[in-house]
């Protein structure tokens, strides 16, 4: 299960397939130098996205 707490670098690692699923909800910096130690919920609050809706979203996208 992804945590809005989990670093976007160590998410990747595990679950590459999950690129994807970023990507669509408007996390576009999956490669930049800050993924690999930023936690979601710190990469959605400097993007403007909503942690808990990008979280959810990742979650149902691991079930499929």
């Amino acid at each position: 299960m992804i945590t809005k707490d989990m670093i976007i670098g160590e998410v990747i690692t595990a679950h590459p397939e999950l690129v994807r699923t970023f990507f669509a909800n408007g996390m576009m910096c999956i490669g930049c130098p800050a993924s690999q130690g930023e936690s979601i919920a710190e990469a959605a609050t400097v993007h403007g996205l909503d942690a808990d809706q990008l979280v959810s979203a990742l979650n149902e996208a691991l079930e499929a």
